[in-house]
């Protein structure tokens, strides 16, 4: 079968065992370096992607999608909420009512997020029901002023479920300062733990409760709350629901309340992908310290090839070859070994977890027990396309020098 020359020799090169060993040793380093170092890419950023959808899952799984806000609460918010599921994204709608407070318990006072819920429909558009973990999220009822806790609130308040605190929450009025607080004694029902710090910042009541305290009628509530498919589609669709509404009603949703949270999440990626591809950088660029001593090791034989007819371009290709092959080969043991590794890591810490007795990510201090991963197809190509162009760039000078050898000069001192 015919192949080019230099593709023959430059494969023929690789493939030979030279005369040098440490030319050889230096060769097979800079390959298991890149292996590793690709390795290394894949399993940290497939790590990363799988706290995120754990973040995502449970942050996002609390907190609104999107909502459809009255200016004025709204009275019947079934034609709203009729009006939201038109829209193909949207796949449900419930009731919701949402105030800024502070709890008081034996004297010790925290800020808190209140969210007035119909329990019966929450199920719809909200994990909390899978994450009680002492009493029912149906203990909630109209009138018993009940309330569901997180973790954190109920661990730095020492409460269990049949224990009474104060919601304070302001108030406007005629007084002087405009604002006088309103306290309303709660009764909590259950407490919730999703494991992220919202355990520490929200809390749920009945909407008609909510609506009580804000001295509005039982039926009346501050919005609609919406579920939808794609999560980055929720700015468009709540701001074209609110639009087809009227001027009544204006649009919310996730972005402004845990964006900066997810922005930071995706910069801390792009970030340690950076420093790791300059890992992988440094692996393939060791490719240059190998192709330089095999041309000073192949001197004699570039000088042959040079006056039997070689071409300056048909000699730097050789080694240009040979470096690539290097650098293919290391990519692709380390894209095998770290998806295999991606794939596997969780069962790789359990298992480091029982041989040593310790407890890598204890559910008391973390928000997750196990090491999670979410191996992206997206990640596995542009890192081994990353190391695939390292290593062709690491082969030009060494290939350059090369092809700049003077036979007579390679000759006269081999």
């Amino acid at each position: 079968m015919f192949r080019p020359l230099s593709i023959f020799i430059g494969t023929r090169y690789t493939r030979a065992k030279r005369r040098n060993r440490f030319v050889s040793f230096i060769s097979m380093t800079s390959m298991i370096g890149l292996a590793l170092g690709v390795l290394a890419m894949i399993v940290v950023l497939s790590v990363m992607n799988g706290f995120q959808r754990e973040m995502s899952s449970r942050i996002l799984g609390m907190v609104p999608h999107a909502t459809i806000v009255g200016v004025n609460p709204i009275d019947d918010w079934q034609p709203v909420a009729a009006a939201a599921m038109k829209n193909p994204e949207v796949t449900a709608a419930v009731p919701f009512t949402q105030m800024d407070g502070m709890f008081s318990y034996k004297g010790a006072m925290q800020p808190i997020e209140i969210s007035g819920i119909d329990p019966a429909q929450e199920g719809k558009v909200s994990i909390v029901a899978q994450h009680i973990v002492r009493g029912k999220l149906e203990d909630l009822k109209p009138g018993e002023f009940g309330v569901v806790v997180g973790e954190i609130t109920a661990r730095r308040f020492r409460l269990n479920v049949g224990d009474k605190l104060t919601l304070i929450v302001p108030e406007l009025s005629s007084a002087p300062g405009g604002i006088t607080p309103r306290m309303q004694r709660l009764n909590v029902v259950g407490i919730f733990k999703v494991g992220a710090e919202l355990d520490g910042s929200m809390a749920l009541i009945h909407m008609a409760d909510a609506a009580e305290i804000q001295h509005w009628q039982p039926n009346q509530v501050q919005s609609v709350r919406l579920a939808v498919k794609d999560l980055y589609a929720a700015p468009k669709v709540s701001a074209d629901i609110a639009a087809s509404l009227g001027a009544g009603y204006k649009p919310d949703d996730w972005t402004h309340t845990q964006g900066s949270l997810f922005s930071a999440m995706k910069m801390e990626k792009t970030m340690i992908g950076l420093l790791l591809l300059m890992i992988v950088a440094v692996a393939a660029f060791n490719i240059i310290a190998t192709l330089i001593m095999v041309v000073n090791d192949k001197g004699a034989d570039i000088a042959i090839l040079r006056t039997i007819g070689a071409t300056p371009r048909q000699i730097m290709a050789i080694f240009m070859v040979q470096g690539t092959v290097i650098g293919i080969v290391g990519t692709l043991i380390g894209g095998v070994l770290g998806v295999i590794a991606a794939l596997n890591v969780s069962e790789l810490v359990g298992w480091v977890e029982r041989v040593t007795g310790q407890h890598i990510f204890s559910s008391d201090v973390y928000f997750v027990s196990n090491l999670p991963s979410e191996l992206q197809g997206g990640d596995v190509l542009l890192i081994c396309s990353a190391g695939f162009v390292l290593s062709f760039l690491a082969t030009i000078y060494p290939a350059y020098r090369a092809a700049k050898i003077e036979p007579a000069h390679a000759l006269r001192y081999s």
